[in-house]
C-alpha cells in the first residue's frame, strides 16, 4: 500500500488533529505500516533488525499520536511529517545499536535448532549487504528506502523528500548503478562512480 492508497488525506489528518476518535484511528492503522516499513529498510542489518524495526516503528507512531494536535498543515504531504519521526526514531536506534550490548545473568541452557553454518553465511550476507547500502550518500540511502524499501512512488518520494520526482529518479538510478558496479567488481564494501 502506498501513502496515496492508505487515506491519509488532508481530512483525515485534520480530523484526527482534533481528536475525531475513528479518524485517530484509521490513521493510525494507515501509518503503522508505513512506519514499519520504512523503519525495516533503514534497521534490517541490525542485529535483531525486524524487532528494532516493530519497536521503532511502534515509537514513530507513538510520536505522531503525541505531535498530532500541534501539526500544522505546511503543504507538504502528512507523509512527510510521518518520516521526519521516524528518521528521528531509526537515528536513536542506530545509536543505542552502537552501544553494544549488555551483559545479562541468563544463559540459555540450549542453543536454537539452526544450522550454525548457515546463520553465520546468512548474517555474513546481511553485513555485507547494508556495509554496501551504508556506503552509498545519505539522500541515495533514502530513496533507495523509500522507493524500494517502503515501495513509494517516484512522486511520493520526491514530496516526502523535498526534491522533484525526476531527482528521486535520478538518484535512483545513480545508486542503483553503484551498487551493480561494486557487486560486478566484487567488492561488496566501497561502491565506485560518481554520486
Amino acid at each position: 500500500m502506498s501513502p496515496s492508497d492508505s487515506g491519509l488525506t488532508t481530512g483525515v489528518v485534520a480530523r484526527a488533529a482534533r481528536s475525531d476518535a475513528q479518524a485517530v484511528h484509521q490513521l493510525m492503522t494507515d501509518i503503522r505500516p508505513l512506519a514499519y516499513r520504512y523503519c525495516r529498510a533503514r534497521l534490517g542489518g541490525l542485529p535483531a533488525g525486524i524487532h528494532a524495526s516493530d519497536d521503532a516503528a511502534q515509537e514513530v507512531c507513538l510520536a505522531v499520536l503525541q505531535a498530532l494536535p500541534r501539526y500544522v498543515d505546511r503543504g507538504a504531504p502528512f507523509e512527510a511529517f510521518v518520516y521526519a519521526i521516524a528518521a528521528r526514531k531509526v537515528a536513536d536506534v542506530q545509536r543505542s545499536a552502537l552501544r553494544g550490548p549488555v551483559a545479562t545473568d541468563e544463559v540459555p541452557d540450549a542453543v536454537d535448532g539452526h544450522d550454525p553454518l548457515a546463520s553465520v553465511l546468512a548474517d555474513e550476507r546481511t553485513t555485507a549487504t547494508w556495509r554496501l547500502l551504508e556506503s552509498l550518500p545519505e539522500q541515495q540511502r533514502e530513496v533507495l528506502a523509500l522507493r524500494v524499501g517502503v515501495g513509494m512512488s517516484a512522486d511520493e518520494a520526491a514530496g516526502v523528500l523535498g526534491m522533484t520526482a525526476g531527482a528521486v529518479r535520478v538518484a535512483q538510478h545513480r545508486a542503483l548503478a553503484r551498487l551493480r558496479a561494486a557487486v560486478d567488481a566484487g567488492d561488496l564494501t566501497h561502491p565506485g562512480g560518481a554520486s
